[in-house]
């Protein structure tokens, strides 16, 4: 009893009966991971912006699309990739830093270190799919391709669906895989909340474009 007691306690996610040998806490604190990567991004959001200025056919709009479109597709093949393709990142004996970043993630949504099914499904087919077509995004409105609005109107779709996956999954088996309230509201609402509201406002804004495309392309003809 005390055995099983005492390896019980000796993670931090729940529920605390989770299964995790050879766990190894974090080496980092939150501040050390979660400041790097917003620093980061930062830099990242400052040069795509400095570099689009660099042309003056890009609108202000498409050129914090392509801020956007840079930074959510590195942070899918990176972060996520990581995830998806190192299922014992939490057994990680060293300071890697993204196998910290998921260790701290987990405390808001333990399905992450416990390898459930559907997030691991949802968030390799991100990080190989939709991270590589955020990249083209990037160059699509960079170079003004025709098919710009159309990819990001799908890769929008496709990340609203992740989202519902994510939301509703977790809702049906409970929704209680967070340690505290803090890190339910910080990482699970918070830190998600950006890919459910600006996916949104593209996918508007990208069907608005097709349809006005499309009524132009009917104008002409009909002359």
């Amino acid at each position: 009893m005390g055995a099983a007691a005492a390896e019980q306690q000796h993670h931090p996610y729940v529920p605390r009966d989770l299964h995790l040998p050879d766990y190894v806490p974090c080496f980092l604190s939150q501040r050390e991971i979660v400041l790097p990567y917003l620093v980061a991004s930062l830099l990242l959001v400052t040069l795509i912006w400095l570099l689009s200025g660099r042309c003056s056919t890009i609108t202000k709009t498409d050129r914090l699309l392509m801020c956007w479109w840079a930074f959510t597709g590195l942070t899918h093949i990176i972060l996520e990739g990581y995830f998806a393709f190192t299922p014992e990142f939490y057994k990680e004996k060293t300071p890697h830093y993204l196998a910290e970043v998921w260790k701290e993630y987990s405390k808001s949504d333990s399905r992450y270190v416990s390898r459930d099914a559907a997030v691991v499904t949802a968030e390799g087919i991100t990080a190989a799919i939709e991270g590589p077509a955020c990249l083209l995004a990037v160059f699509a409105i960079a170079s003004r391709k025709s098919y710009s609005y159309i990819l990001q109107f799908a890769i929008c779709l496709g990340q609203l669906y992740g989202c519902l996956v994510y939301f509703i999954t977790a809702y049906l088996d409970g929704d209680n895989f967070s340690i505290s309230p803090f890190y339910y509201w910080a990482y699970y609402i918070g830190a998600n909340s950006p890919w459910v509201v600006i996916p949104n406002l593209i996918a508007i804004r990208s069907w608005k474009k097709i349809c006005a495309a499309f009524q132009a392309e009917k104008k002409m003809k009909t002359r």
